[in-house]
């Protein structure tokens, strides 16, 4: 009995750490938009600029998702987020969202209003 708690107890620090490595901010994005993305923008709201791109050299392929994990960030919740289209270079980008609440934004494309839109979860 002893050994059963104790391996239990163990194996509740090591999530409780896993979690903690994880940043609050960190979230899923998915892209159902029809379209691949070529570049993904993350910035503390209100910025003048955005921050680097976080996919990098990668693409986000229609109907896939990327982590976008956070570091040092600290107490920081409401971030902008740019999108920009590999196929025509255009943009769509949403500000204030609050990535201390927020865990998965999917992207989707209407072609009849030509707008980009994002739901929160």
């Amino acid at each position: 009995m002893q050994k059963l708690f104790l391996a239990t107890l163990f194996s509740a620090c090591a999530l409780s750490g896993a979690a903690q490595a994880q940043a609050r901010q960190d979230f899923v994005l998915v892209n159902r938009t029809g379209f691949d993305i070529s570049e993904v923008y993350v910035s503390p709201a209100k910025r003048d600029s955005w921050e680097e791109d976080v996919l990098g050299d990668d693409t986000l392929e229609d109907d896939d998702e990327q982590i976008i994990r956070f570091r040092n960030t600290g107490n920081i919740c409401k971030w902008d987020l740019k999108v920009v289209y590999e196929v025509d270079d255009s943009s769509a980008f949403w500000q204030d969202i609050d990535l201390c609440t927020v865990s998965k934004v999917t992207i989707r494309y209407n072609k009849k209003n030509d707008t980009t839109s994002a739901t929160f979860d």
